[in-house]
């Protein structure tokens, strides 16, 4: 792809444009003219993801709209008084929908029947995505890419972003002036306009995230409550951990004893990841990190899930095997709530057991 790219306009004269002149020395040019020449050789490899990063003023959004003018994404138009749901393509399916929120990290059933307009912003900034991928399936580009948003939903957004690009098999440009997206988003490409410089780019991994993991009060399920896909309640009984990363908090996760007979064993209760640090399997980590104490211990760790994500996930997990496939749960679980009869699948962690020393540490 290549074009020498020139816009033009012309300037008006006043007194002020002439008292400018004099004050710098400007020559008395009717028009004002910038010029790209541009060489973009998207031919040469296969990829999915592509950057154009450089500052404010340096041609971004000209060279994106020279070159996709069909593919530039717009502002959407969102029911105001109907749910976000409604929003997607009318023949894209309820699960495809749920997948989508699922897969960039926006993944809170209660949200989902919110209109888009309450939404947060960074919550609008996922949703946002889930339908620009909906609606462009061969290649979407999207123009200030993560400007609104916090840096750290635009990092994370990005990662969350990137795998399901990837999975899918689609083609997505961010154009931004925002270079803290490169290693979260991993572009094949990347066209800096300010220097007119194309790279293509080795697939690495993206920043690490240490997650801090300690026992804590029940008291800090306040943060998280409000972001549970079934309910806000707690059992006062459960045992409850607390992640954070840079001192922020980010996953918690409850266990209470497992009554279902057999060995000794401890059930998950409740995992919540908050809303900016979902779509990179977080909460994941953190359930199997707490499966592993329990392991030590001597228990059986187990879960119960009716989530399609979760599900979608410890399916594929080397570290749970599924002992009961999706279906409605038996005995006292078998209950209607909100009128939706709900699927669920269980799960027993056998994945590697922390050490005993280590487990009873971290349970004091």
């Amino acid at each position: 792809m290549h074009a020498t790219i020139t816009v033009e306009s012309a300037i008006a004269e006043s007194a002020r444009v002439a008292q400018l002149r004099g004050m710098f020395d400007l020559a008395a040019e009717k028009t004002a003219r910038l010029q790209w020449n541009v060489s973009l050789p998207l031919d040469e490899r296969s990829w999915n993801i592509g950057l154009i990063a450089g500052p404010s003023g340096c041609g971004k959004s000209t060279i994106a709209r020279h070159f996709w003018p069909d593919h530039l994404h717009r502002d959407f138009a969102w029911p105001r008084d109907a749910a976000l749901l409604d929003g997607f393509p009318a023949g894209l399916s309820i699960k495809d929908i749920t997948a989508l929120l699922s897969a960039v990290g926006f993944s809170s059933p209660p949200a989902w029947l919110r209109p888009f307009h309450v939404l947060s912003t960074g919550q609008q900034f996922r949703v946002t995505l889930a339908r620009l991928l909906a609606e462009a399936p061969e290649l979407a580009v999207m123009d200030e890419y993560t400007s609104v948003v916090d840096r750290t939903v635009a990092q994370i957004g990005s990662a969350a972003l990137a795998k399901v690009i990837r999975q899918r098999g689609q083609r997505f440009i961010a154009v931004t002036c925002h270079e803290d997206v490169e290693p979260w988003l991993q572009p094949d490409w990347v066209y800096r306009p300010a220097e007119n410089v194309f790279t293509w780019r080795c697939l690495q991994r993206r920043p690490a995230i240490s997650l801090a993991i300690v026992r804590c009060q029940a008291s800090s399920w306040r943060l998280f409550a409000p972001h549970h896909y079934l309910t806000s309640s707690l059992n006062r009984s459960a045992v409850c951990f607390l992640a954070t990363w840079q001192e922020r908090p980010v996953v918690f996760s409850a266990w209470l004893p497992f009554l279902g007979g057999g060995p000794p064993a401890r059930r998950e209760h409740r995992t919540v990841t908050l809303p900016d640090y979902q779509g990179i399997g977080l909460g994941n980590a953190v359930s199997d990190f707490c499966a592993s104490i329990w392991k030590g211990l001597g228990y059986e760790a187990r879960s119960t899930t009716t989530h399609p994500a979760m599900i979608r996930a410890r399916s594929k997990s080397p570290h749970w095997a599924m002992v009961r496939k999706p279906s409605l749960a038996a005995g006292h679980e078998r209950k209607i709530r909100h009128a939706v009869l709900r699927l669920t699948a269980g799960f027993r962690y056998i994945g590697p057991a922390l050490s005993r020393q280590l487990a009873l540490a971290l349970l004091r």
